[in-house]
């Protein structure tokens, strides 16, 4: 079992009332930002290759958290840590996915639909996710039923999380288009930003905490990560879709919105240490990782332009 001195299960994870508000803002912007980006022609787009995204859409809500919940069997980890694994694998992807597929080469417009399709379908498919494998879990369901969570609570807190900013900004990118790019460009970032400061300032406000439990988490988080970029990668080769497709399949399945799992630890666990711990992680991570990922196949795109001979 991975594990260290004391009881991770135990321990609560302290965050202000007004760091949460705060966190709410600043995910309903990072959805807005991806509203703002989504356009009409996406959700047809996405129409026309109803294959790609169903195939998409089954590896970010059923495979990947199946996966996961064998791998917090095989780990062996605690309960409060293997729900939070479980809750990270049932979150959305977010707007660094479309980052990451843009700076790999990937097919952007894919990795666009399937952002917008995962986060409106996240509304209803991430509460009742959580609720089943959770509840499956040899250990998890304790603390669930502990807890008592009601999967129709966290779905109004998901719905209003996701679903308001995301039809604002479907709205405004529908009446307003060209306001709707120039906010897209400059609110992407700034609510990227303001995540990973939300995140670092909770971090030191724990600073004590997070030294002695950290270790509990690392390898869990590293082979959760690199399962999950894996999960989309081997989906997309096994399907045979093209290189570019295969790059953002790996970045939507691969990448997921743990700011908005950190947000419902705090709202529904009040800040149970393994899952506090891994949401916040995760979130730095996940970047790490991401990042890697996509240098490595710009630089290989960039090899190949190089070495490729003009016709005479």
């Amino acid at each position: 079992m991975i594990e260290l001195a004391g009881d991770v299960d135990a321990i609560r994870i302290e965050f202000e009332p007004s760091s949460l508000t705060t966190l709410k803002i600043v995910l309903g912007a990072i959805l807005f930002g991806i509203a703002l980006d989504t356009r009409p022609a996406d959700f047809v787009a996405a129409a026309r290759r109803p294959g790609t995204i169903a195939l998409g859409v089954l590896a970010q809500f059923l495979l990947l958290p199946a996966i996961t919940f064998v791998l917090t069997l095989v780990l062996d980890v605690r309960a409060s840590v293997a729900l939070g694994m479980l809750l990270v694998a049932c979150c959305p992807p977010g707007n660094v996915s479309n980052v990451l597929t843009h700076r790999a080469r990937g097919d952007v417009a894919l990795s666009v639909s399937m952002t917008g399709v995962g986060n409106v379908l996240a509304i209803v498919l991430m509460p009742l996710n959580l609720a089943f494998w959770g509840g499956l879990h040899p250990t998890g369901h304790t603390v669930l039923r502990e807890i008592e969570l009601g999967a129709a609570d966290m779905l109004a807190e998901v719905g209003f999380v996701i679903g308001v900013p995301f039809a604002a900004g479907l709205t405004i990118a529908r009446l307003r288009p060209g306001l709707a790019r120039v906010g897209a460009r400059v609110l992407g970032p700034v609510s990227f930003l303001a995540l990973a400061g939300v995140i670092v300032v909770g971090v030191a406000d724990n600073w004590g905490v997070f030294l002695d439990y950290i270790g509990v988490v690392l390898l869990a988080v590293f082979l959760h990560d690199a399962v999950a970029l894996g999960t989309g990668f081997g989906v997309a080769k096994l399907t045979r879709l093209p290189q570019a497709s295969t790059k953002a399949m790996t970045f939507e399945v691969g990448i997921r919105n743990s700011g908005l799992g950190l947000l419902l630890v705090f709202s529904f666990f009040d800040g149970l240490g393994g899952m506090a711990l891994v949401a916040a992680w995760w979130g730095i991570w996940d970047i790490i990782a991401g990042l890697t990922v996509a240098q490595l196949w710009s630089l290989r795109w960039k090899r190949g332009t190089e070495t490729k001979v003009e016709p005479a």
